[in-house]
């Protein structure tokens, strides 16, 4: 008698995360002054990744008030739902929502990417080239159609608005378009306001269903000015999601804190809306984790807490703005820096040139050219500016 095939021998291998394995090159490389630019987390002029101060003072709040560690529901936290929503829509917002807290911003787009597989199977996503690496590997999971149009110009550093407007020009109504709120991840390269207004302009007479990606509010213009475009888009929609992410703007990055705001003009739809997002939280993680979002409550419920985390937050903000003027005024190669934001620029390099780099420098980068400008500091970023500018030169042996 022939056995079958044990369960999982028809796995096939998937490669690695490039990034994680970086981290381990990084790791390894016994060179003192290393440069690492890839993972995408916000580090001081030390190179350290540091709690908030306003992130402690509330977790010992927590420590001396919290009464209990039941479940809070699938919904999770109200109270930092219903405290963050002034911040992500204005404090004048009036649209009716529903919101759910989320593991990450991870987790909200793979909610509101389940919603949409769940309205309708044909429905389409347009998607900007490239984007954050997990989007398209969501979208694929879910086997929806993606419909791509190029978001930027890597070679020539530029944004390729008009070509991202002729793409959406073919949607139809009901179909989504997934778009970052600010500070693109990974180029850098975000929509003025008037382009934002282009694009409200569009989603509200094509009957489009905007998804925004919002996981670095504060860290590019600031808190205010950060969501200025995306509340045009929001304006305009009949229906749309907001995938939001706390890891970032208050440094909880091993606390996964998201959240997914659905907005819609019509009522029972809204409800509709909201019973199938809690059944498919339900079955995704039943219940989400409770501390990072208990701290960020704490934190919006204290006038002096929030404050300080403003101030954190716009210290953090002009570091990262600082060098990347820095940067841009160091050599022509890299000026086309000077005009983008947030953490992230794409570089026009290619694999060869990535690895040269790191071998001869050692300067970590994704293969992709994109960098965490965060990860340089005063004392190394002339000589990463010098090692780059030699390699796109041709300098190189």
């Amino acid at each position: 008698m022939t056995l079958p095939a044990p369960l999982f021998a028809s796995l096939r291998p998937q490669a690695p995360d490039a990034l994680l394995s970086l981290i381990g090159l990084f790791r390894a490389d016994p060179r003192n002054d290393k440069i690492d630019l890839g993972v995408g987390v916000f580090r001081d002029d030390q190179g350290a990744t540091p709690v908030l101060a306003a992130v402690k003072a509330a977790e010992r709040k927590l420590i001396e008030d919290q009464p209990s560690k039941a479940y809070l529901g699938p919904e999770g936290d109200f109270g930092f739902l219903e405290r963050l929503a002034p911040i992500v829509f204005g404090p004048a917002h009036a649209r009716q929502m529903f919101a759910v807290q989320t593991p990450g911003g991870t987790g909200a787009i793979r909610l509101a990417c389940e919603l949409i597989k769940a309205a309708r199977h044909d429905a389409r996503v347009f998607l900007g080239a490239p984007t954050w690496p997990n989007h398209p590997q969501i979208l694929d999971q879910l086997a929806l159609e993606t419909v791509s149009f190029r978001h930027y110009d890597q070679a020539n550093q530029v944004l390729c608005f008009d070509e991202m407007m002729s793409t959406l020009e073919t949607a139809r109504a009901g179909d989504a378009v997934l778009l970052h709120g600010c500070c693109h991840n990974p180029t850098g390269a975000d929509f003025d306001l008037d382009q934002w207004r282009t694009i409200a302009e569009l989603v509200g007479r094509k009957g489009l269903v905007p998804l925004i990606d919002l996981a670095y509010q504060g860290l590019g213009l600031g808190l205010e000015p950060d969501a200025r475009g995306m509340r045009l888009v929001l304006d305009a929609a009949e229906d749309a999601m907001v995938a939001y992410s706390c890891d970032k703007n208050f440094g909880l990055y091993r606390e996964r804190v998201g959240a997914l705001y659905t907005l819609s003009r019509d009522a029972d739809r809204l409800d509709r809306i909201a019973s199938n997002i809690r059944a498919l939280a339900r079955v995704n993680w039943s219940m989400p984790p409770d501390h990072g979002a208990a701290v960020v409550r704490v934190i919006l419920e204290s006038d002096a807490l929030t404050a300080q985390w403003r101030g954190e937050l716009e210290a953090m903000r002009q570091r990262v703005a600082g060098l990347r003027q820095r940067l841009a005024a160091s050599s022509p190669v890299l000026a086309p820096l000077g005009a983008q934001h947030g953490l992230f620029a794409l570089l026009p390099l290619s694999p060869t040139q990535v690895a040269r780099l790191r071998e001869r420098d050692a300067i970590y980068m994704a293969g992709s050219g994109r960098i965490n400008l965060a990860g340089l500091t005063n004392d190394n970023l002339k000589t990463f500016a010098r090692a780059y500018e030699a390699c796109v030169q041709g300098e190189f042996a």
